[in-house]
């Protein structure tokens, strides 16, 4: 039997001693964040996915949000302190973060860039993120995903206007 391949975060966690849950799942196809919470009936408000973006600077922004809501891109620069930011575009993703779209983690990036996670993640013991691979998902405390990324949590989603 083959030794499992970790990806950067599964090292970035062991090496720093922080407790985390290890989920795969046979991922054929990526459509987006809600469609593998639905597939494995898991709670939107605790699985969370991964945005880069690009400020007027030129530098890179992470933001992690519930996997159902869409990151409001003023609240994101006003956290980030800049003037504005841009989602980065999909062909990017991999030369600027090492992952892949659907497989892009806060952890072990390229480079340590600055993460902002939305304030809702401290209302759970655990939550959600990609295990940096389609088809992996790592399970955490919110407290342990702040402290290896270094971020800090804002309001940083768009509010439904009904």
């Amino acid at each position: 039997m083959g030794k499992e391949t970790k990806t950067n975060a599964m090292r970035i966690l062991e090496r720093g001693k922080i407790p985390y849950r290890l989920n795969q799942y046979a991922c054929q196809e990526f459509i987006d964040g809600v469609h593998i919470a639905d597939q494995l009936g898991q709670r939107y408000d605790m699985s969370f996915k991964t945005i880069v973006t690009v400020g007027k600077s030129g530098n890179y922004f992470v933001f992690v949000l519930p996997v159902d809501k869409e990151l409001n891109l003023k609240k994101a620069a006003k956290a980030a302190g800049e003037k504005n930011v841009e989602l980065l575009p999909v062909k990017d993703i991999n030369r600027v973060t090492g992952y892949i779209r659907g497989g892009c983690t806060p952890i072990g990036m390229k480079k340590q860039y600055p993460v902002i996670i939305h304030e809702s993640a401290l209302e759970h013991e655990e939550i959600i993120i990609s295990g940096g691979r389609l088809g992996e998902q790592i399970f955490l405390s919110p407290q342990d995903l702040l402290t290896v990324t270094k971020g800090k949590t804002a309001d940083i989603i768009q509010e439904n206007i009904e």
